[in-house]
């Protein structure tokens, strides 16, 4: 069978593709957990937490494809990423898990009875939802930065040596934090497209403009500790970017400030962090000058800036290890075979148009904003 990629490009593409995968997920679903996250703080009253909720309950499912296809695409294009990650992060990725479970319970219990008390219960219930797969997913991101813990013996069996408090670090816990100050700052431009104008969008953009204040801020010292303190990793001596999948077969080594070398060899790639920070910034400005649309573009660059600026900074690597820095994954001794990946390439190019067409139908279909007065007459209404 004659591939037309030779095996070089098809680790490029499906590096690139995981990449997206990731910021759909959080384009789509970030706003959700957003908005799941400052629920107790933008609706004082029943009405106006169902108002929030309900801004989100028609399209919060649907955009779960993002992660499974996210899983999907890291078991079948990068399995010794997947076997070390869903493995040695397995009880951060339970609490994920139990987090998300929440919310369609939540989403379905919550008004079957009129109780204020049994209301309020699963109100928080979905903060959870929102809040700690926010703070994970990042504390998740900054390990993988740091690196993880990991080594490979000679027969590439995975070892992993580290714990769930292990996890939490003072740089994991900021980038935890900027992740929960991301989704935020997007969900309170989605509220500002679906509220109504009234005292929930008020609230949203008031706390938008602290989301977008810490986006930055939070940005800004994760940056500088990558670049002043002992994180990144330099691939030494050279490895074969068509060579066959095999970890131990490149050597890196602990470097400060590597992370930032991708940057001096390809000035392009610094439209990653300007992004990161000018997202933020435009959606501060929008807030101010009550352009609520703008607010929501510029949520959503900051999602792409910042996304792709881990992925810029650490390219080729995947998935450092930290104790073992010879087991670490990259992009061309980690992949699955040429074979599989073009075959997952040519599955991907028929579904992923479809996911993408389905989200675009779903969001034009429910166009519009929601109001209290639906809220009070609609029987459909969470």
């Amino acid at each position: 069978m004659a591939i037309p990629f030779d095996y070089e490009t098809l680790r490029l593409i499906w590096w690139l593709l995981l990449g997206v995968l990731l910021i759909g997920f959080t384009l789509t679903d970030g706003y959700d957990l957003g908005v799941a996250t400052l629920l107790p703080f933008i609706a004082r009253t029943d009405e106006e937490r169902r108002l929030a909720i309900n801004s989100i309950a028609p399209t919060w499912e649907g955009h779960q494809v993002w992660l499974i296809l996210g899983g999907g695409a890291i078991f079948a294009a990068w399995p010794f990423v997947y076997a070390i990650s869903f493995s040695g992060f397995y009880l951060a990725i339970f609490l994920v898990l139990a987090a998300l479970i929440l919310r369609p319970v939540a989403f379905k219990y919550r008004s079957k009875h009129d109780d204020p008390a049994w209301r309020s219960r699963w109100d928080w219930a979905l903060f959870v939802g929102g809040f700690v797969p926010a703070l994970v997913f990042g504390v998740a991101v900054g390990n993988v930065l740091l690196g993880a813990p990991f080594r490979l013996d000679s027969d590439l069996r995975a070892f992993y040596e580290g714990s769930l408090l292990g996890l939490f670090s003072p740089f994991t816990l900021l980038t935890g934090l900027l992740s929960v100050a991301m989704v935020v700052l997007h969900g309170a431009g989605w509220l500002a497209l679906k509220a109504e104008d009234g005292v929930v969008m008020d609230r949203a953009r008031r706390w938008g403009k602290i989301a977008a204040l810490l986006v930055i801020a939070l940005f800004a010292i994760g940056g500088a500790m990558v670049a002043t303190m002992n994180i990144g990793y330099r691939l030494e001596g050279e490895l074969d970017p068509a060579g066959p999948s095999n970890p131990l077969w490149a050597t890196s080594v602990p470097a400060a400030g590597a992370w930032l070398d991708n940057y001096g060899r390809h000035p392009w790639m610094l439209l990653a962090p300007i992004l990161g920070f000018l997202g933020p910034i435009l959606a501060y400005v929008a807030i101010a000058g009550r352009k609520q649309s703008l607010l929501f573009v510029g949520s959503a660059l900051a999602v792409v800036g910042i996304i792709s600026t881990v992925g810029l900074s650490m390219f080729p690597f995947i998935l450092p290890s930290s104790i073992d820095p010879h087991s670490s994954l990259m992009v061309w001794n980690a992949s699955s075979s040429h074979l599989t990946l073009w075959i997952m390439l040519v599955v991907t190019l028929i579904f992923l148009p479809i996911v993408l067409a389905y989200t675009a139908w779903v969001l034009k279909v429910l166009f519009g904003r929601v109001t209290l007065d639906e809220v009070r007459t609609n029987p459909d209404f969470y």
